[in-house]
């Protein structure tokens, strides 16, 4: 795995897992503690029809997925803000609606684009340079408006009532903390692809979750277990020549449940 690092490919792939690790451990964190697993699935699930609408109309699959997981996110976020009884009917129903559409544009796409399986599935070993400052500043916007409003942030994720008498301006936290994992979906879609993403927003936190008393420590700890396990997953993928993303999200499995069985073990 030393060795490879003098491949700039490799070097590329390292930049960015370490970028994913950082976002997907904040808002990862956020996403677990306020129970918001499924509408990540779904707004990931769903990017795939900007990702179509981008191959149809000739436009860079990053922007077109971009731009449909923040009008996904805006939409649920409208949606389940005062009833979240709906918010399973809702998000299955743009999770299905993004893949029709996403599926049914690229089927109307003149030619058929390889690069397409990318985005479905991550292909960590091909980022390009673009796509890191993109990443980079994705990672940057998170760190500021997560850690400038942190106290905010909290109060709405343990106690939203008590913290809208406290002043908290509940409405916009939820409508930007759900812009933020539409975001977060978008830097990860080359990492572990659509398909998988919801894997790497969830177990990191979700294992950081068991050991941690503080959420700022959750947020710390799921970071560098995501860095672990990207590690891991790049090192495996390079030694067995198998995909990336499918690795790394085998070896947070494989972390998962033995976190499961120490957690049993120790109680």
């Amino acid at each position: 795995m030393i060795e490879a690092l003098s491949y700039g490919f490799m070097q590329n792939a390292l930049i960015a897992g370490l970028l994913v690790s950082i976002i997907c451990g904040i808002i990862g964190s956020l996403v677990v503690v306020n129970r918001m697993v499924f509408i990540a699935g779904g707004i990931a699930h769903g990017a795939y029809g900007g990702i179509g609408a981008a191959f149809f109309l000739g436009l860079s699959p990053l922007f077109g997925a971009t731009i449909f997981a923040l009008l996904l996110g805006l939409i649920i976020a409208f949606l389940t803000l005062k009833d979240r009884g709906r918010i399973d009917s809702v998000i299955g129903t743009l999770w299905a609606f993004g893949m029709a559409l996403g599926i049914i544009l690229t089927d109307l796409t003149p030619g058929y684009n390889v690069d397409l399986m990318s985005y479905l599935f991550g292909s960590i070993l091909s980022v390009p340079s673009g796509d890191l400052w993109i990443m980079g500043a994705i990672a940057g916007l998170i760190i500021v408006l997560i850690g400038g409003g942190f106290r905010s942030f909290q109060a709405m994720s343990f106690d939203p009532e008590f913290a809208a008498l406290r002043g908290v301006h509940v409405k916009i936290l939820h409508y930007t903390l759900i812009a933020l994992i539409a975001l977060c979906v978008v830097a990860t879609i080359r990492v572990v692809g659509l398909v998988l993403v919801i894997a790497l927003l969830s177990i990191p936190p979700y294992i950081a979750e068991r050991i941690s008393a503080r959420l700022s420590h959750m947020m710390f700890l799921s970071t560098i277990i995501g860095m672990f396990f990207v590690l891991c997953g790049l090192s495996i993928a390079y030694m067995y020549d198998i995909t990336s993303g499918a690795a790394i999200i085998m070896v947070a499995s494989v972390g998962f449940f033995a976190s499961q069985v120490f957690t049993r073990e120790r109680n």
